[in-house]
């Protein structure tokens, strides 16, 4: 039981990170290469497509467990610490605007479209 206790402990953490990351990239004084990271990050976050499918046994969720929090903590030193500090105390309250996130969602779910569009296009019908 406390495994399971645990990994919802991370979870939490993680998810109040990419707050942290979201905020971040919201200020003006976030360099662009931290932003460029942290579009990358949020994108693959809320993707409902991974580099190792989550259906594989234990090898799935490697990419959510140890890739995702490795990226984020290299954003996160990316990042002045001034501007760090003011998002995580703003990411203690933040709410989420709701239809944002719908417009990023069907963003993400078009950009992944296309990509397939094209990975088809170019392997089966460009002969």
């Amino acid at each position: 039981m406390s495994i399971l206790k645990n990994i919802k402990n991370k979870s939490k953490k993680l998810m109040q990170e990419l707050i942290v990351l979201h905020l971040a990239y919201k200020n003006p004084k976030t360099p662009w290469t931290a932003k460029a990271l942290i579009v990358l990050i949020i994108g693959y976050a809320l993707s409902p497509i991974d580099l190792i499918p989550d259906f594989i046994p234990v090898i799935g969720l490697l990419d959510d467990l140890i890739l995702l929090p490795l990226v984020i903590y290299w954003a996160i030193k990316l990042i002045p610490k001034d501007i760090l500090e003011e998002c995580r105390v703003k990411a203690k309250t933040h709410q989420w605007n709701k239809r944002k996130s719908w417009t990023a969602a069907i963003i993400i779910a078009i950009i992944w479209i296309l990509i397939v569009y094209f990975i088809i296009h170019a392997l089966f019908l460009n002969k």
